[in-house]
């Protein structure tokens, strides 16, 4: 697929393994980008589902992310298993606390912010 579509995956679309987003910043680019990622797949012989097909969403749940016009944020779905640990209240509860946490700061701009240091 990376293949087929090489040169529109920077401006037109995402691809991951069969997966393809098709963006635009309007209604009329968007038009286009199907368009041209349509022209690809059909010169390559290649077939779309269309029960597995989604035209026109705002907004796409996609590998665990949410993404959309205001940008790419975890799908709460998928980190509800964090908000649901136990937080740790003293020093000594620190080891039972999964420490996997140092890979949320880049989707959780205030997970640092609101960090207190237990007592």
């Amino acid at each position: 697929m990376e293949t087929v579509l090489r040169g529109l995956t920077s401006e037109a679309c995402l691809v991951y393994l069969d997966d393809i987003i098709i963006v635009g910043r309007t209604f009329q680019e968007h038009l286009n980008n199907i368009r041209k990622v349509f022209q690809r797949l059909q010169k390559a012989n290649l077939k779309l589902s269309p029960k597995k097909c989604r035209f026109f969403r705002k907004e796409v749940s996609y590998l665990g992310h949410i993404i959309s016009s205001d940008g790419v944020k975890t799908d709460p779905e998928k980190t509800k298993a964090v908000d649901d640990w136990p937080r740790p209240e003293t020093v000594h509860d620190l080891p039972k606390f999964p420490w996997t946490l140092h890979l949320l700061p880049s989707f959780c701009k205030e997970f640092l912010c609101n960090s207190k240091t237990p007592t």
